[in-house]
């Protein structure tokens, strides 16, 4: 199941979303940029290392990427849904948002396993929380889907539920592993920290007054 876009207007330019974007992408092609022993140094550096957790390893995490599928698919998820909860928040307060959730999302997958000595990279953990923060606050909106072969236009509430219970399967997927092996793989409770401090974080920060305006007169 993967989005291509969505019906929800956006009523202002997503100029941080946008900033956001722009700065991934250029990371991205720093890292290709470098060697293998020089990326692995780059990556060592400033992805975060559980075992040696630092506050900027947090943020800069955030930032790198594994690959041209996990850059360009954790772009596209933030295109489609971040102008929106932009719009919402404003810009700052969405900038600030966002982070907030990358952060979270970062101490989840540490709690999780404290002592890995693996680097964990991407912006998945952050852009969680954005669509975490679409399905309370858009959940009526229309996400028009590509299924196997099929183009399906399906509630916002239902695919995002459904892409969360998929990250949280794979949670309990991957600490069932862990007794077992040190391997790398996807931070799927990063997904569902973020997601879930989307949720709330929202909600906490508030949103802008003519937010609420647009929906009395929509719904």
């Amino acid at each position: 199941m993967f989005p291509l876009r969505d019906t929800q207007p956006s009523y202002s330019k997503p100029f941080v979303t946008i900033l956001l974007i722009a700065l991934n992408l250029l990371v991205f092609l720093f890292e290709l940029s470098l060697d293998d022993y020089q990326l692995n140094l780059f990556v060592s550096a400033y992805g975060l290392v559980p075992d040696r957790l630092t506050l900027s390893s947090i943020f800069t995490s955030m930032f790198l990427h594994a690959g041209w599928f996990h850059v360009l698919g954790n772009m596209w998820f933030l295109w489609i849904f971040g102008d929106n909860i932009e719009d919402i928040l404003g810009h700052w307060k969405f900038l600030l948002f966002y982070l907030l959730c990358g952060v979270v999302a970062a101490l989840a997958q540490y709690l999780f396993d404290p002592f890995s000595r693996i680097p964990v990279v991407g912006a998945s953990g952050a852009i969680a929380g954005v669509m975490g923060a679409y399905m309370v606050k858009f959940p009526r909106a229309r996400i028009v889907t590509f299924v196997f072969v099929f183009l399906v236009d399906v509630p916002a509430w239902a695919m995002l539920i459904y892409w969360f219970f998929v990250q949280l399967a794979g949670g309990f997927d991957s600490i069932a592993s862990s007794l077992y092996s040190r391997g790398g793989g996807t931070a799927f409770l990063a997904h569902v920290g973020g997601f879930l401090a989307g949720i709330a974080l929202v909600f906490l920060l508030g949103t802008r007054q003519r937010y609420y305006r647009r929906r009395d007169l929509s719904w």
